[in-house]
């Protein structure tokens, strides 16, 4: 037998192979030594690289990815310490870490950051960086574990970089507490440093905590500082770990007298809350010169509205989604699913109660788990049911009478989210569109005649672009551009940008996300809030958190005439400081004080102040179908079986139910428009608000203390436009298409109705330049009935012999299914 040094002279090979055998198990162990906690790699200053995050992670209050690589610091002496990834090898990758103190068994949170990094990314049209960088102090024995987490991405390695520097007295340890009053600033002269809100140099700090919720301003806007020129900002958290909530440069509306007329102060109007820390930082961005500055404090009032809650034994459904009117009489009902029945809680004159009728619906149908839409598609006077699951979805269609249903399954696999009954292309009939979770959306066109054609976005041959790939959770149908068609916003879950496509006519659909400026990433929201907050008369955004930060978005329609980039205004507006995250979020005035609210997560109504600001209010209440179950002009909330009714607080209202003749029945799309001492108010017709819920298709405003209407407004969505006078508060306003038109003045050019007004015969003369004959005319009453019915087969006259005396709206229909309305008097 061989001796091992005479296989080692005969075969150095062997020996070579042992050698790196040996050296690839030590490099695996110094690999994996940093996949645990308790193996931590233990670093010093200097540069590492990871590469890539395949270690266990500890799920903590700050970090929730399943996979992270673990680091431990031990500095021997106090330091200012930068921990960054942020570094020109590391362009266009995407970090996240967070630093923990304790030990393995119970870490605590200390500081981390995400997106706090500079070098942009210069790859496609994304120009965003996702590095990460926080700068701290750490104290000398004290062990701190960094850890690098999948929460963005795992197989793309990268470097990072830990860099000691002497300890600057941070400023913020010692700042000056203040309460409500006159502060004097002598002079900016202390050394500071840079924040996400500030990079000035020198700053004074102060600190507040209130004993109350209030409504604070901070504001240098005094006469005694008339000329000068002041910035500064509000930060909560730790002095470790800063979170900047607002800030203000020349908000102020005192104007300099010497020189110019303009003002450089300061002002800024926030919530706070009561027993939270806040630091108000005036730095030397353009000055270190001394100033006054006050704190004061209003207390907010609480929002006048109370709910009671009753429980309804009869609401037995499996899916209780939906508040909606089944039956025409432009009254709410409360609408139930099962696997096979509806069951209709429909409304009587009788405040709060209802008639309760269970329609069977024979067949295999999907049931709502995910969502559920009403909409009249089949345009018989009576809703119908969209009804969204995780493997498609089924429509139940109403008889002419809304007697029964009949279900319709098309059968086509959609991992449905929000489902929508929307007029994609215009043509005055209702489609059905849908959010699908892990491919491109989808939808059924309707040809008007009981038929419907699927498509799935930029995947079926001529389909419109309403979305490239998946992630697609919530999507509400609004005009952004204010020029009477609806444009589409469609919010998106786990990292994919929202999205925004503006409707260019026809099966047109632009994707104009990043020119609004609303593409942002990292996001993770399942519904958005969509109204006019500001009441400026165009459509704002709030995108609802589903996890992580909410972010308001400001529309500029009302200053710059055109679709444009919208202003991110979360700084200061209570969304910023709002934790609580839910996946679905629902914008109503819900105390009708003439401000759009939203109900969403943590129990809670966010109330609008009316001045840019939210104020949240809590209350055992979920998000749930929305409508006036009870006709007292007040929105009440369905939460299963339990009605929540709001209680009148003396507010006044104003409900509009819509007829369509011209465009659909629901007026779904249509703008209303009120105008009174208050300026104005808008409301878009919706089918699917928030993500999961059917909510009232009538439009709903709250009045506050205001005792008349000057004018309503309607802009049907085939662009007819009637307008209302002196319209009486706290009543219902019926409209129907086309009835405050005169007789002639919505006359077409295609066809020509005569005599008008007429006792027994009208007759239709069609243009010369008319390329579709006539194929069907309907006349309908001044409350949206359908009167008479004709199939025209190219005739020429109709007989109103059997109408009543009174006016009447002719809808004509020609062979390609264009429709016009004419006003009509029979005498």
């Amino acid at each position: 037998m061989k001796s091992r040094n005479e296989n080692l002279k005969k075969n150095p090979s062997w020996l070579m192979l042992q050698i790196s055998l040996v050296l690839t198990l030590f490099a695996w162990q110094n690999n994996s030594a940093q996949n645990t906690c308790a193996t931590a790699i233990p670093i010093n200053a200097g540069l590492y690289t990871i590469d890539v995050i395949d270690g266990t992670n500890i799920q903590t209050s700050c970090s929730t990815p399943n996979l992270a690589e673990w680091y431990v610091y031990t500095p021997t002496q106090n330091w200012n310490i930068t921990i960054t990834s942020d570094l020109p090898q590391n362009i266009c990758k995407d970090t996240n870490f967070e630093v923990y103190t304790g030990n393995c068994g119970a870490l605590i949170c200390y500081t981390g950051d995400d997106d706090g990094g500079i070098i942009q990314c210069n790859s496609g049209a994304n120009t965003n960086s996702y590095l990460s960088t926080k700068t701290f102090e750490v104290t000398a024995g004290t062990t701190y574990y960094i850890n690098w987490n999948n929460q963005w991405n795992q197989t793309a390695g990268f470097d990072f970089q830990l860099i000691e520097t002497a300890i600057v007295p941070n400023p913020c340890n010692t700042a000056t507490t203040i309460t409500a009053g006159i502060t004097t600033v002598d002079a900016i002269d202390v050394p500071s440093f840079t924040t996400a809100c500030s990079s000035a140099t020198m700053a004074k700090w102060y600190k507040y905590t209130p004993t109350q919720n209030y409504q604070v301003t901070v504001s240098s806007d005094l006469a005694e500082n008339i000329c000068k020129d002041t910035n500064f900002s509000i930060y909560t958290g730790s002095c470790s770990s800063l979170t900047c909530i607002a800030s203000d440069d020349n908000s102020g509306i005192i104007a300099c007298n010497s020189g110019n007329t303009n003002s450089f102060l300061s002002t800024k109007t926030f919530i706070v809350n009561a027993g939270t820390t806040y630091y108000i930082v005036w730095d030397n961005k353009w000055s270190a010169t001394g100033f006054n500055f006050q704190l004061t404090e209003a207390v907010i009032p609480p929002p006048r509205i109370t709910y009671d809650s009753q429980t309804m034994t009869t609401t037995t459904s499996s899916y209780n989604l939906c508040i909606v009117d089944m039956n025409g009489d432009h009254k709410d009902d409360l609408v139930g699913v099962s696997g096979n029945s509806v069951k209709i809680h429909y409304q009587t004159d009788t405040p709060g109660s209802f008639a309760v009728v269970d329609f069977t619906v024979a067949g295999t149908s999907f049931m709502p788990s995910w969502s559920m839409a009403a909409g009249d598609f089949n345009k018989d006077g009576y809703n119908d049911l969209v009804l969204g699951s995780g493997s498609g979805l089924s429509l139940w269609r109403s008889n002419s009478t809304g007697t029964a249903y009949t279900n319709i399954t098309p059968g086509e696999y959609i991992f449905c989210q929000r489902t929508n009954f929307a007029d994609l292309n215009n043509d005055g009939n209702l489609d059905i569109f849908s959010c699908h979770d892990i491919a491109p959306n989808v939808y059924y066109l309707n040809n008007g005649a009981g038929g419907m054609t699927y498509y799935q976005s930029n995947t079926t041959g001529g389909a419109m672009n309403l979305d490239a790939g998946g992630g697609n959770y919530a999507t509400l149908f609004t005009d952004f551009d204010n020029d009477g068609d609806t444009d589409v916003f469609i919010s998106k879950c786990s990292g994919p940008p929202c999205q925004m496509f503006r409707y260019d006519g026809g099966n047109t659909y632009t994707n104009v996300s990043a020119m609004a400026g609303i593409s942002i990433t990292p996001i993770q929201t399942w519904s958005s809030a969509i109204a006019d907050f500001d009441n400026d008369g165009d459509m704002d955004i709030i995108i609802t958190a589903s996890a992580n930060a909410h972010h308001y978005f400001r529309n500029n329609f009302e200053t710059t005439n055109t679709l444009s980039q919208f202003t991110e205004i979360t700084l200061g507006s209570g969304w910023d400081t709002n934790t609580s995250t839910n996946i679905d979020n629902i914008a109503y005035d819900f105390d009708n004080d003439g401000f759009v609210d939203v109900l969403g997560g943590g129990n809670k109504i966010m109330f609008n102040q009316g001045d840019g600001t939210f104020a949240p209010t809590s209350y055992p209440i979920s998000v749930g179908a929305v409508g006036d179950l009870n006709n007292d002009g007040f929105l009440d909330i369905q939460n299963g079986s339990t009605i929540r009714y709001a209680i009148p607080n003396g507010n006044n209202w104003l409900k509009v139910s819509l007829n369509g003749i011209q465009s659909n029945s629901n007026g779904i799309g249509a703008r209303i428009e009120i105008y009174g001492a208050w300026g104005k108010q808008i409301r878009d017709i919706r089918s699917g608000e928030g993500f999961k819920y059917m909510s009232s298709l009538n439009g709903h405003f709250g009045l506050g203390t205001a005792t008349s209407i000057d004018q309503v407004v309607v802009k049907w969505p085939s662009g007819i436009v009637d307008t209302y006078y002196n319209v009486p508060i706290n009543t219902t306003l019926n409209t129907v298409e086309g009835s405050t038109l005169s007789v002639n003045n919505n006359a077409n050019t295609t066809f020509k109705v005569y005599p008008n007004p007429a006792q027994n015969i009208i007759s239709i003369q069609q243009s010369a330049t008319a390329v579709a004959s006539l194929a069907k005319a309907e006349i309908y009453d001044l409350n949206g009935r359908l009167i008479l019915e004709k199939e025209m087969n190219n005739e020429q006259t109709i007989s109103v012999q059997s109408l009543a005396t009174g006016t009447y709206i002719l809808l004509l229909v020609d062979s390609n299914a264009n429709r016009y309305t004419q006003k009509i008097i029979k005498e």
